[in-house]
């Protein structure tokens, strides 16, 4: 038997595995001790994970070899790789020449590993010239960033696991943690035990199981959440339980805040929320006055309409009772996905760039063209997900690249999306699978290897770098997912006439993506030490 150290592809807390296999078999998996996101604890998904990987849903699921459909509606028929990138580079390569580079669009997704996401973001901005590339994650986590963003300059959650066991006081919400982040529930329940005096607040419309816990629980209404913050607020001004001095010497705004939280009075914000005046006054006071608070908070507060804003009204309660920058205190954003955060590193959305590059700065724009040898990047922000999927059904974006996702059957207003697969003169559907619904709309077929075959890295939610590593060889014909995009673009630069930005973005050596992770994170060698990923420690 043969033992690989690798990570969890389920969810944003990015657990170590350890694969068990036997020749091309993966037998088994169980937690890695030495990984500090789980330190060896696996949840029931993590636990059966070589299940997935079984020879029988290899034989019966498993994209195995390119296929191209002729016509639409017939079933598709095995291509060689030579001829499938041909007809994927001379097709985009007419489309863009015929109607500009914003007639393609790139739909990716947040089970990508970083180096997958750079090079696709790397295809679409730099050899392409489009902006048209956006994820899954858009769905998720883009309301964490545009929060982050808004209020601490930067996309860059302050906070780590660790800072449960610091914690005087952990303040939940919209995050139904025991169920979705179980590994990381069961360190708040060891704090918990450690330490009982910490007070966990928990807001939520409905009683989950994460309510258990729960000193002070607030079943809040739906969609309440910035009139609950700002009540909070307005307690912790009234109260005096704010930190000016801190406030004055690291933040600017506050007027206007206060300006914004002065008509949210208890009384008002208890009838809103329904919720009791009492237990309102309560949640501020163990926010404002504990040792240290940590917010957790997941798509109660990001998947809305108003996403940005109660991200937004929540950091800033932490500016305002000083409860950021220390020990087990800050407001920490958990990402759904096992690599969101990887694809926020490198850009990999419709209005972010490399680095976390700022799209809109034209130095931060020069800064990534210098890095990738081409004249320029766009400067115009390409469609979200939503509005990459509403032009391709108005016949304005001719072409869809989707990688690692399954929009057909996953994403809102599923008659304009199936409309938008059905108009696109164009469809690749890249997937390791060959059931999902969206192969069902592929003009071409490209098999993608998958947990258990892939290398390279991803990125928790607390911005732990961690390896991910081949246990078995790729079945079929399957290739790397950067590997099939820098094949393409090989392909495509030579049909434009531009030249290739695209050198190999796997993580050996001084690669691209190590560098450009640098930019914001502590220095960064690669390939991590065996078992514990990277860390990043905050720059004081």
């Amino acid at each position: 038997m043969t033992e690989t150290r690798s990570t969890c592809p389920y969810c944003g807390v990015g657990c170590g595995v350890i694969i068990e296999s036997q020749g091309p078999e993966i037998t088994g998996v169980r937690g890695d001790p030495e990984h500090p996101a789980n330190f060896g604890r696996l949840c029931t998904k993590g636990s059966t994970l070589h299940l997935t990987a079984s020879s029988a849903v290899t034989r019966q699921t498993r994209l195995l070899y390119p296929m191209r459909r002729e016509h639409r509606g017939e079933a598709p028929k095995r291509v060689s790789w030579d001829s499938a990138l041909d007809f994927a580079s001379e097709s985009f390569a007419q489309i863009i020449r015929e109607h500009g580079p914003d007639a393609v669009g790139f739909y990716i997704s947040g089970q990508l590993l970083t180096e997958d996401y750079y090079a696709f973001n790397k295809l679409a901005k730099g050899l392409i010239g489009t902006n048209n590339i956006d994820s899954n994650s858009r769905l998720c986590m883009s309301s964490a960033v545009a929060g982050y963003k808004q209020t601490l300059g930067a996309d860059a959650p302050p906070a780590s696991y660790d800072d449960v066991h610091h914690a005087q006081c952990i303040f939940i919400v919209g995050s139904n943690t025991a169920f979705a982040h179980p590994i990381l529930f069961r360190r708040i329940e060891d704090a918990k035990a450690a330490n009982p005096a910490l007070k966990i607040i928990y807001v939520d419309p409905r009683r989950t199981d994460t309510a258990e816990i729960a000193d002070l629980f607030l079943p809040l209404q739906p969609g309440t959440d910035v009139m609950l913050f700002n009540g909070m607020l307005h307690i912790m001004l009234w109260e005096g339980w704010i930190d000016a001095a801190w406030i004055a010497a690291h933040t600017s705004g506050f007027e206007a805040l206060k300006a914004l939280a002065r008509d949210c009075t208890p009384d008002l914000v208890a009838q809103i929320c329904g919720i009791r005046k009492e237990d309102l006054f309560t949640a501020a006071r163990l926010f404002a006055t504990s040792g240290a608070t940590l917010s957790l908070y997941c798509q109660g507060l990001n998947q809305s309409s108003s996403g940005t804003a109660k991200n937004a009204a929540l950091i800033n309660l932490h500016l305002a009772t000083a409860q950021i920058g220390k020990p087990g205190a800050g407001p920490f954003s958990l990402t759904g996905q096992p690599n969101a955060m990887g694809g926020r590193e490198v850009g990999g959305m419709a209005n972010l760039m490399s680095g976390h590059r700022d799209l809109s700065n034209a130095e931060h724009r020069a800064e990534v063209a210098a890095l990738w040898g081409v004249h320029s990047v766009p400067e115009k922000p390409g469609k979200t997900a939503v509005e990459m999927f509403q032009a391709a059904a108005d016949g304005e974006i001719k072409a869809l690249w989707i990688a690692c996702t399954n929009p057909a059957q996953s994403m809102p207003d599923q008659a304009t999306v199936r409309r938008a697969l059905a108009r696109a003169e164009l469809v690749i559907v890249q997937e390791a699978f060959a059931t999902t619904a969206t192969c069902d709309y592929a003009d071409l077929l490209l098999p993608a290897t998958t947990w258990g075959e892939k290398t390279g890295t991803v990125t928790n939610s607390e911005r732990r770098i961690s390896r991910v590593r081949p246990a078995v060889a790729a079945p079929g014909e399957t290739r790397h997912d950067w590997s099939i995009a820098v094949d393409f673009a090989q392909r495509l630069e030579k049909l434009l006439g531009a030249q290739s930005p695209h050198p190999n973005p796997l993580p050996e050596g001084e690669g691209e993506v190590a560098r450009i992770k640098t930019a914001t994170q502590s220095p960064i060698e690669l390939p991590p030490p065996p078992g514990g990923g990277l860390g990043w420690k905050p720059h004081g």
